[in-house]
């Protein structure tokens, strides 16, 4: 029964850091204790990506027809 008290304290203590990185969208062997991106910085890089995922994929949809009016 020690054991596995042992076992489980020890997973919690390392779990537990994974977590918070896991859940920040950061390494997972980081310091999840150091400073973050504030949210408004991390909204605008997630929204710049989307925006230029979306680009791409609106460009790739409209090529056969862009194609076809050549």
């Amino acid at each position: 029964m020690k054991k596995f008290f042992f076992g489980l304290v020890v997973g919690a203590v390392i779990a537990f850091p994974l977590g918070i990185n896991f859940g920040k969208d950061v390494p997972l062997l980081s310091n999840p204790f150091a400073a973050k991106l504030d949210f408004s910085d991390r909204v605008k890089q997630r929204t710049g990506d989307l925006i230029e995922d979306t680009k791409e994929a609106i460009h790739e949809a409209t090529k056969p027809v862009k194609d076809k009016l050549k």
